[in-house]
């Protein structure tokens, strides 16, 4: 594997990825229809080393669905590099709540997509986040971009900080001025709000994503503390294989300014997520 030609700085942090497999140790979730190839711990701090980055949050993937231990042991085996995003229902008990926090977890995730499985409405999400707050967990959210117009006065209710990921998936083809990322825009005024810049492969379709690209910059100018970048390998459900390391390269156009890309890759991950905590 070739390294990127853009150096990340020290601490940089890959807030988005998933570990999956090997399904021998940790079984896939039941209702998966296709077995995604593996994408080992082993594999994920190797590229890791190939990349540069220094720290990480692993989102716990669907196809372990709401087996949080897959995550969990690598959170443990990286020995205080990395922490985790966990899948649960608005259901859990506090205790469980407490001992995913305990085992390195930050933030709870909740899907409003088509292709995975829905496990509460916006309405019961909301009303569970006095719960998240007493176990100092955020809530983070993945949805299809038209649903930011419903999505968005509810997660102004939220009694714990939100994270938005890929971009609210909007389609970067429609510009900036869309309605959906036009909505997404208001929405994170509020400081409460925080939003990746991960997923510019995903909301534009063709190397060098240069629309998914100018959408994540104008993200990082308008609320330079609250964007986070990640590489969301190994890249499930998506329509093509993206290229690592170019991703990384892509690094200073999605923000060229230096202090930036530190609050970006360094001290926005660090505070929202409390590594060395």
């Amino acid at each position: 594997m070739r390294k990127p030609e853009f150096s990340m700085p020290q601490g940089a942090c890959d807030s988005h990825f998933h570990v999956i497999g090997p399904p021998q140790r940790f079984p896939f979730a039941p209702n998966l229809k296709t077995a995604p190839p593996p994408a080992t711990r082993e594999m994920m701090f190797e590229l890791h080393r190939q990349l540069g980055i220094s720290r990480g949050v692993i989102v716990q993937s669907a196809a372990h669905g709401l087996d949080n231990s897959i995550t969990e042991d690598a959170i443990r085996a990286g020995e205080g590099r990395y922490l985790g995003v966990a899948l649960v229902q608005v259901q859990v008990a506090d205790a469980e709540l407490a001992r995913l926090a305990r085992a390195g977890f930050r933030a709870v995730r909740f899907n409003f997509m088509r292709h995975l499985t829905q496990m509460a409405t916006i309405e019961e999400v909301i009303a569970f986040t006095p719960r998240l707050a007493s176990h100092g967990l955020h809530l983070q959210v993945h949805f299809e971009s038209s649903l930011v117009h419903d999505l968005g006065p509810w997660l102004l209710r939220s009694a714990v900080p939100v994270v938005i990921d890929h971009i609210g998936r909007v389609d970067a083809q429609l510009g900036p001025q869309h309605a959906d990322f036009a909505a997404l825009h208001d929405l994170l005024r509020d400081e409460r709000l925080a939003v990746k810049v991960s997923g510019v492969d995903r909301i534009d379709r063709a190397w060098p994503y240069a629309a998914g690209v100018e959408l994540a910059s104008i993200m990082v100018k308008s609320y330079p503390d609250r964007v986070l970048w990640g590489t969301d390998w190994p890249h499930p459900n998506h329509h093509h294989e993206p290229d690592d390391v170019a991703l990384v390269d892509l690094v200073p156009a999605i923000a060229p300014d230096a202090s930036h890309r530190h609050a970006m890759l360094v001290a926005n991950p660090a505070r929202i997520y409390g590594f060395g905590a």
